[in-house]
């Protein structure tokens, strides 16, 4: 047995690791299985229980790491174990880029598809979900499949392609899949930075930089009375950006590196109220009240914690969790009153962030809706954690918001089914897809999902 964990580090599970190399391996455990027994795991970068099950056997597919690239039609096809790393790394050289990229990219494809992962560009284009072309999928009967949403396909083949998006991992065990990819001239982008020093001239930046800018996010003080932030918008930068100030250079390189890394012990929390207002307070100071047309690595953009390996270990070895919720358009006040509840424990949160998403799409349990993104960590060594999370809670339900599973770690399974209302739908073809419901995760069980 293997003990594991998700990102936050704790609520570790021992689990059997299995990895099976061909497809005839899978589907021989699968068909052989008994309820509740398996689940397909990535890199472990959901934060929680999402991607574990205790005393129970857990596949790691590392070895489906197949990448067919088609330069010609823009599109590629992964196996469910290629990182996003190393991914970037066969696309950039050729002039691509993937059509969303989460804050890591340490996260695999299979991971990306079952938690429909989101990033900077959502106003635009949607979650990883919108530009899947093709699933290709073991169920819980060993059968493989080929999932789609074209329109030449059954009712039946497009609800376990939208059930398998943002599924978790619970439908079947994911071999591969088919997706768009965007054009790119360099490996460079080209970013804007913005100061403000209330959230309320914040969030208005951010509404009126949609149209212009493809990748928008901005960082929050949460420790801060008026919650002063900054906000980063930018595009992929152009040859002419780049060329003019050399003109032989290789304006498609890329390199992805981690310039340090946290010590396997720490002997004290590095991360607390006093260090992290230390860390605000010098942040904010240093950037410029206005920065345009810097051009920075793809990597600095999109993965600037990914510099720092295994920086989770930052928070103490009680680990942390990190709550991120979603809500309407309309309620961005709740913004406002969750900030103001965490002021009252201190919440030594050193990357809180804000980011503003365009509508969801036709999976069943993705995340995205319309409206405003808030991600917070919180130490699990904080006093008054659960009530707090708990008045969290409430605030998102009567909002009309709910809460990432993939990096849900406490909510309960009231929360959960009062907030995703298309769980009914989802258990329809849930039941249909693994009828023995043999893939199964702690998470599932916490929440009940079926």
């Amino acid at each position: 047995m293997n003990l594991i964990s998700g990102w936050g580090l704790h609520n570790p599970a021992n689990v059997r690791i299995l990895k099976p190399n061909k497809f005839e391996q899978l589907e021989n455990i699968i068909v052989n299985s008994n309820k509740n027994s398996l689940l397909a795991r990535g890199l472990g970068r959901s934060y929680g229980d999402a991607a574990q099950l205790k005393n129970e056997s857990v596949f790691s597919l590392h070895d489906f790491d197949h990448i067919y690239l088609n330069k010609k039609e823009g599109f590629i096809t992964a196996g469910s174990g290629v990182s996003i790393d190393s991914l970037l790394k066969k696309i950039i050289p050729e002039g691509f880029f993937i059509p969303v990229s989460p804050g890591t990219r340490n996260v695999t494809i299979g991971g990306a598809i079952a938690s429909d992962v989101h990033g900077k560009n959502h106003h635009l284009n949607g979650s990883f979900g919108n530009h899947i072309k093709e699933i290709l999928l073991i169920d819980g009967l060993g059968n493989l499949k080929k999932l789609s949403s074209n329109n030449n396909e059954t009712i039946e083949i497009k609800n376990q392609f939208w059930a398998t998006i943002g599924g978790m991992g619970l439908t079947g065990v994911i071999i591969e899949a088919t997706f768009s990819l965007i054009p790119i001239k360099t490996s460079k982008m080209k970013a804007n930075t913005y100061k403000y020093k209330d959230l309320d001239d914040l969030m208005d930046a951010m509404t009126n930089s949609q149209d212009n800018y493809q990748y928008i996010v901005a960082w929050v003080d949460s420790l801060s009375q008026k919650n002063r932030g900054v906000l980063t918008v930018g595009n992929h930068a152009d040859d002419s950006d780049l060329l003019k100030k050399d003109p032989n250079k290789n304006i498609l390189s890329y390199h992805s590196k981690s310039i340090a890394s946290a010590p396997s012990i720490l002997p004290f929390r590095l991360l607390n109220k006093f260090t992290v207002k230390a860390f605000n307070e010098v942040w904010f100071r240093k950037t410029p009240k206005e920065q345009k047309d810097e051009i920075k690595s793809i990597s600095n953009f999109f993965h600037p914690l990914d510099g720092i390996k295994n920086w989770n270990k930052f928070y103490g070895s009680k680990g942390f969790i990190q709550y991120q919720f979603v809500v309407p358009e309309n309620e961005y006040k709740t913004i406002f009153e969750i900030l103001e509840i965490t002021k009252k424990i201190s919440t030594p949160s050193f990357l809180t962030v804000l980011k503003k998403f365009g509508p969801g799409n036709k999976a069943f349990l993705s995340f995205p809706i319309k409206g405003w993104t808030l991600a917070i960590d919180f130490p699990l060594y904080l006093s008054n954690l659960n009530q707090t999370l708990l008045k969290l809670d409430a605030k998102v339900l009567s909002a009309g918001g709910r809460i990432y599973l993939a990096k849900d770690s406490m909510q309960s399974s009231e929360m959960f089914k009062s907030t995703y209302p298309r769980l009914n739908e989802w258990r329809e073809v849930k039941s249909k897809m693994d009828p023995k419901n043999i893939f199964c995760s702690d998470l599932s069980k916490r929440l009940n999902i079926f």
